[in-house]
């Protein structure tokens, strides 16, 4: 069996944003992601593990590197975004989160990038991760009914997942009335 060349891509797509905004060396994409200001609240990676992701970004084809040089100190490999980087990013941005197990991570760092974006790339994310939510809710109540009198300790699970996305929902309308509104951004 090959490998595919193009992998399903998790953290990686904040590294493709970061690169979106301008090509950066490793070490200061590292500094980028730790500071509270960019992702550093939703994510902390290990510098030898962010040199691993590059190099699956850059196999896929999605990032690309030259050298440049730097005078009399070494010189650095730079990184930039590819076409085919910037479409599988756009299309990541686009697309709600699959899964309630990977909300607080994936989420907010599409978050994160949207609200760069500007307001209406805020809106359409916060409109089709709500829908998302919806239907997760609703296959999660028809679950819960199914099991309610003969599976007690399912019940539970499903009712701890029920009340995480009941409280995700009107986190997204103050996602939207902080982000997605001109005047109060």
């Amino acid at each position: 069996m090959s490998e595919d060349p193009h992998p399903a891509l998790g953290i990686e797509h904040a590294l493709l944003g970061l690169l979106r905004q301008q090509p950066r060396h490793a070490y200061e994409l590292h500094q980028q992601l730790i500071q509270a200001a960019a992702l550093g609240l939703v994510w902390h990676l290990k510098q030898g593990h962010l040199y691993a992701l590059l190099a699956k970004l850059e196999a896929a084809g999605y990032i690309a590197s030259a050298t440049e040089p730097q005078g009399t100190r070494p010189p650095r490999k730079m990184l930039r975004l590819t076409p085919a980087g910037d479409v599988a990013f756009a299309a990541w941005l686009a697309t709600p989160v699959a899964h309630g197990r990977d909300f607080r991570l994936e989420f907010l760092a599409k978050l994160f990038f949207a609200a760069q974006e500007g307001a209406s790339t805020v809106t359409t994310l916060l409109a089709h991760q709500r829908h998302a939510c919806q239907t997760w809710l609703r296959d999660l109540r028809a679950r819960g009914e199914a099991v309610r009198a003969n599976r007690p300790y399912d019940q539970l699970v499903l009712e701890f997942r029920i009340g995480q996305i009941e409280a995700i929902l009107p986190w997204l309308d103050r996602c939207e009335a902080a982000l997605a509104t001109p005047a109060l951004r």
